[in-house]
């Protein structure tokens, strides 16, 4: 990578480094888990930057970087998981399980009801609901507008609340 090279990749990062972090934090809900993989999609992006082809903003191309990375390490999450004895677990409290079940209770159903909605639906509400992005901001990561994202949310905010009524009702 010659010193233009460079430079143009510093510059992407600065504009784009704060947008990629908020993304992979919406997905990981880690700080520390959303930093490193932030850097890591750098990293692969200055490797492959020259495979870049330009038919999306360049916010998208990382995004997408960054969701292959957090997919790689759930995979990877996930084999440890199954490693791992869980004879060294202590036992919840019949307490704290309780008071787990009782916190979580609307949250469970809110992620249950968005599950079934359209794909680019879910992603733009959990990218405003869990990672707290702005409209601009979700419409740049998913390579639409800023009205579209608005527009998308609400639609999603009202099958919610309908989910919701006929929850309630039952």
């Amino acid at each position: 990578m010659d010193k233009q090279d460079k430079q143009h990749m510093e510059q992407i990062y600065i504009e784009n480094a704060k947008a990629v972090y908020k993304y992979l934090f919406c997905l990981t809900h880690n700080a520390d888990m959303a930093e490193e993989l932030t850097q890591e999609t750098f990293y692969q992006a200055t490797k492959t930057i020259r495979n870049f082809r330009g038919d999306c903003k360049i916010s998208v191309w990382l995004c997408q970087i960054a969701k292959r990375l957090w997919y790689k390490e759930l995979r990877k999450q996930r084999d440890d998981h199954a490693a791992m004895d869980d004879l060294y677990e202590e036992p919840a409290s019949p307490d704290d399980i309780e008071n787990d079940y009782l916190l979580n209770c609307e949250k469970v159903e809110l992620f249950r009801l968005m599950h079934h909605f359209d794909s680019a639906v879910r992603e733009v509400m959990y990218l405003r609901l869990a990672g707290e992005l702005s409209f601009a901001e979700i419409g740049d990561i998913m390579g639409k507008s800023e009205t579209w994202a608005r527009v998308t949310f609400y639609r999603g905010k009202q099958e919610l609340l309908k989910g919701r009524d006929k929850w309630n009702k039952n």
